[in-house]
């Protein structure tokens, strides 16, 4: 299968999976909006459930990679979280289809899917953690944890809060983002 071909389909189901929720799109619904037959998406994936999974999968291993990448390769403390909550910002922002439907469409992933998102999302949650730690030692891993979820349900409600210009909106998170984290 090619990649543009399969990331075609996984951007168009979040799309709609966003709009109408994973029950209410069918494999016809995806295979028409891509211009295929939705038979030929079988080609691609196993199931609908499998599209799910694999979109779930896919944003939860950016995340983390992009992350990682984004506090290894920054020069300081301050700047590694100034770079994690743009990344995160940029990320909401950016991809409002895919906040929606990782919020919404996890009860509908099956065991082994939740497991792996789970886990990614997990370590996605300690690179933030460790470099919060970094500027706020005197933070218990559990407290750190706390508030390092909390700011993610701020930056991730934008899908149903961005009523200002997204340059307005960026600056806003990102003040509140980092007053949550320190405070």
């Amino acid at each position: 299968m090619s990649l543009p071909r399969q990331q075609q389909i996984l951007d168009t189901a979040a799309t709609l999976f966003a709009e109408r929720g994973f029950h209410g799109v069918s494999v016809h619904d995806i295979g028409a909006a891509c211009g295929i037959s939705g038979p030929a998406l079988y080609k691609h994936f196993d199931s609908k459930d499998d599209i799910l999974a694999k979109s779930l999968t896919a944003i939860s291993e950016r995340l983390l990679e992009e992350g990682q990448s984004r506090a290894v390769n920054a020069s300081e403390p301050k700047a590694a979280l100034d770079a994690l909550i743009g990344w995160h910002i940029d990320f909401a922002l950016g991809n409002p289809a895919l906040i929606v439907i990782q919020e919404r469409e996890w009860a509908n992933l099956d065991a082994a899917g939740r497991k792996q998102v789970r886990s990614l999302q997990l370590a996605y949650i300690d690179v933030w953690v460790e470099a919060l730690r970094a500027l706020r030692p005197d933070l218990e891993p559990t407290e750190a944890r706390a508030a390092v979820q909390a700011t993610f349900g701020l930056l991730n409600s934008t899908p149903h809060s961005a009523r200002i210009s997204e340059s307005a909106m960026r600056v806003r998170l990102a003040l509140m983002a980092r007053a949550a984290l320190l405070a």
